[in-house]
């Protein structure tokens, strides 16, 4: 099964007053590589995702974002008390200053402290850490799960847009073979007429010469091979599509194959018609390189 690189997933949850937000996202790479932006203070948290990330995929950056926050409670309040007693210390110095200076000062009341900023503040709910870190670690398996299937859709129709690729190509390369054939007449003619300038300049030619080098000239207008090895490669590249395991890099390789072979077909089509299906080869293969970008 053909899996892309590109994918996205999300996923919400709570737990008491705590809310938690998901993003995972996929694209392309050489390789396989983990991005994380994580809270603090989740313990486990991280090194079940990337366990989790790591078994599922072998290919692809991956970020994953998670979006943690803690409702205050509603109408209640609590007293920062370690900041009350700075606020206390201020206070008594102030007394104990404006005494020496002579200065009379009326005692503050209750309310006159916790009126002071950040003496009373929202209270916040007793998370029990270790309950959070369960919840957000359970959430990792289906988190997963949703992503894989997506690179899985993608990846379906990722194969579907290859495959439809590599039939043009092997039309495309049944006409080159056709075309090669019909240009036979022609490049003997270019041949016959390459030999009459050799022999027009030379004396004598000794005819193992002349054999040795209408051989020469023979191979290099010849694109068997070139027709034979494009054949083949639209069949491995079936092949791999079918695989269940990833096979985007022997893709790629074979797309730098399909390549090679246009460009040898176009340096030695010698005649127009060949020509033309070597560039419209050339066209398709670029065209499928850049899906095979983004297989696994």
């Amino acid at each position: 099964m053909t899996q892309s690189m590109t994918a996205f997933a999300s996923r919400t949850g709570a737990l008491g007053a705590a809310s938690w937000a998901w993003e995972m996202r996929g694209v392309n790479a050489r390789g396989l590589d983990i991005r994380l932006r994580m809270p603090d203070g989740i313990e486990g948290l991280e090194p079940a995702l990337r366990a989790a990330l790591g078994k599922a995929l072998s290919r692809g950056n991956v970020t994953v974002n998670l979006r943690l926050q803690r409702d205050d409670v509603a109408g209640a309040l609590a007293v920062d008390e370690a900041y009350l007693d700075e606020v206390l210390k201020a206070l008594d110095l102030v007394q104990e200053r404006a005494f020496a200076m002579g200065v009379t000062l009326g005692q503050p009341t209750a309310a006159d402290v916790l009126t002071q900023r950040g003496v009373l503040m929202p209270a916040k709910a007793d998370d029990d850490a270790a309950a959070l870190a369960a919840a957000l670690i359970a959430d990792v398996a289906p988190l997963v799960a949703d992503f894989v299937d997506m690179r899985a859709r993608e990846g379906s129709a990722l194969a579907a847009v290859i495959r439809d690729q590599l039939d043009q190509i092997a039309a495309l390369t049944d006409a080159a073979a056709v075309a090669a054939e019909a240009r036979a007449p022609q490049v003997k003619a270019n041949l016959t007429a390459a030999l009459r300038r050799v022999l027009e300049d030379v004396a004598e030619v000794e005819p193992g010469r002349v054999a040795q080098e209408l051989a020469l000239l023979a191979v290099k207008s010849d694109v068997t091979e070139e027709i034979d090895r494009l054949k083949a490669h639209v069949a491995a590249a079936r092949a791999l599509l079918d695989e269940r395991k990833p096979a985007g890099r022997k893709l790629d390789f074979l797309a730098q194959e399909f390549n090679r072979e246009a460009n040898t077909l176009c340096a030695k089509a010698q005649a127009a018609p060949l020509t033309a299906i070597g560039l419209d080869l050339k066209a398709v293969i670029d065209q499928m390189r850049e899906q095979i970008q983004n297989v696994e």
